[in-house]
């Protein structure tokens, strides 16, 4: 009879104080949105549903609307130029650019979210660095408007995605035989139609996990769209942080925070369902 470690235990208390954590500030959130909000004062009233029938308002309708769109943008965007750098990760052969690749793609993980947005604010401005280069190169004559956009937002975004995102098509990747790779080449497939038929099909596991990964994690974001947005791109996370601290309507804020998590959740069951399709085309 196998017996446990003593130290086992230890592993898994800090998992089940987190987990009871959340689960708890869950409900508390929950509670929150099905009570009255009473103007001018913290405290709550009695229970209604009224928040949750406000939530068809075409200011809320149009917040979840763009973080939809938003969090779809950043997540192909994000895939496009995370596959080629994952792909050169996986199959160099040389150990120093395998190392700066590796480098470069996992540098910003050490920043802060708000760090890496302050950052950006500095490259997109009408003075920044981005503009004066292109000012510089003649390419335009007058700055571009890449602060208070959905274009700058979604740039921003897929720079704070793209880390974890590569180490995950890294990850699918190397477990592709290039025997695979070597076999379509000798059948007479080009590079292109080696990548689109063999490498691509195979690596879906790898692509369905790295959007849906990026998909959730820009439908929460905050601090990026916040900043980079300045209070223009309206999205989920933004309404609440309105609601909760502007207005102190922290069962309203409450609501919409529940009605976003549902939408997630939705959105990516039917993603799941997708992957089913996909897994079979890479099958075949």
């Amino acid at each position: 009879m196998t017996r446990k470690p003593t130290f086992f235990p230890w592993f898994i208390i800090p998992a089940t104080l987190a987990a009871v954590g959340l689960v708890v500030a869950m409900f508390a959130v929950m509670q929150f949105s099905v009570r009255a909000y009473i103007p001018g004062s913290l405290d709550v009233g009695g229970f209604t549903l009224a928040n949750f029938k406000g939530l068809f308002k075409s200011i809320y309708a149009d917040a979840f609307i763009n973080t939809v769109i938003l969090s779809a943008k950043t997540a192909i965007f994000g895939l496009l130029m995370s596959y080629p750098l994952a792909y050169a990760l996986v199959r160099t052969r040389t150990m120093w650019i395998k190392s700066a690749i590796l480098i470069i793609a996992i540098t910003p993980m050490f920043l802060g979210e708000v760090v890496r947005t302050y950052s950006w604010i500095i490259v997109l401005g009408n003075s920044g660095f981005l503009n004066s280069l292109l000012l510089a190169l003649g390419v335009i004559s007058t700055p571009i408007q890449f602060m208070f956009t959905q274009t700058g937002v979604v740039l921003a975004l897929v720079h704070v995605t793209m880390p974890i995102m590569v180490l995950m098509l890294a990850t699918a990747l190397s477990h592709i035989n290039p025997d695979y790779e070597k076999a379509a080449a000798s059948l007479g497939a080009g590079p292109i139609r080696t990548l689109l038929t063999v490498t691509i099909p195979l690596s879906i596991p790898g692509i369905i996990s790295s959007l849906t990964t990026a998909f959730a994690w820009t439908f929460s974001a905050f601090a990026t769209p916040q900043l980079i947005g300045g209070g223009r791109v309206s999205t989920v996370a933004t309404m609440v942080y309105q609601l909760g601290f502007s207005s102190m309507n922290f069962p309203f804020a409450a609501a919409l925070s529940i009605a976003g998590l549902i939408l997630t959740i939705l959105l990516l069951m039917a993603l799941k369902r997708m992957t089913r399709f996909l897994h079979t085309m890479g099958e075949h």
